[in-house]
């Protein structure tokens, strides 16, 4: 059976070389993890972009406060997305709701359309919604993305996984749907069961595999080596 990837999220030029170099297939350079992940800065981007070979997914999140997102902010974002192109990053991080905690369906077009060429992930946001249900709307949606970054709707993935293994499901329905990426909460403790149960195409790691699972502390090599062995 063929290998399931293993994306990890990333601070830093340091992190970015540990990670590939340990095995990882993809990295999701945030900044700001305290917060929950925001969008890196332009240095951060080029540097990262330029010191690995595998793909550089960039977080486009303007602020820490919510998923919600105004007009201004949109013009920020969209220069942000303008600079991931042209730093030649992979693709971009992303997800908006409405005050009513559904999908940002016109904030998403715009978003969809400025990224052509990029990749697109709709990351945890989701999980503030029903995720199922959500899933199945955006693949019916015009949006093009290509994978959807969740823990089912709860704190972590662990705790949600059945939700996750209906996701999985209606993914695998049609090539067209969006891929399913369960993250929050794995780790070397669980990952072999989950793998087991899930079967999913990628995973998503950030703190377990940091030393001491702290974003304070370097990558540890190890562990990522160890997840790769375990998601065949």
């Amino acid at each position: 059976m063929k290998l399931s990837l293993v994306e990890v999220i990333v601070l830093k030029q340091e992190d970015a070389q540990a990670a590939e170099s340990n095995g990882a297939d993809r990295l999701e350079l945030v900044s700001a993890m305290s917060e929950g992940g925001l969008t890196p800065s332009y240095g951060t981007i080029k540097t990262v972009v330029k010191s690995v070979t595998i793909p550089v997914m960039v977080m486009i999140r303007p602020h820490s406060y919510s998923f919600v997102y105004r007009k201004k902010e949109w013009d920020a974002m969209k220069e942000d997305i303008k600079m991931v192109k042209e730093l030649g990053a992979a693709g971009i991080v992303f997800g908006a709701l409405t005050d009513h905690k559904t999908v940002d369906n016109e904030l998403l077009a715009m978003v969809v359309e400025e990224a052509k060429g990029l990749s697109v992930t709709f990351h945890r946001a989701i999980d503030e919604t029903d995720p199922l249900e959500t899933y199945k709307s955006l693949c019916q949606s015009p949006f093009k993305m290509d994978r959807i970054l969740t823990s089912g709707g709860k704190r972590s993935a662990p705790e949600a996984l059945d939700t996750i293994q209906k996701m999985i499901a209606v993914s695998q329905e049609t090539q067209s749907h969006p891929i399913i990426i369960p993250g929050a909460g794995l780790n070397l403790d669980n990952i072999e069961f989950i793998h087991k149960k899930l079967r999913a195409k990628e995973y998503h790691f950030g703190s377990a595999v940091r030393i001491d699972g702290d974003f304070n502390n370097r990558i540890c090599g190890d562990a990522i080596q160890r997840i790769k062995s375990l998601v065949g």
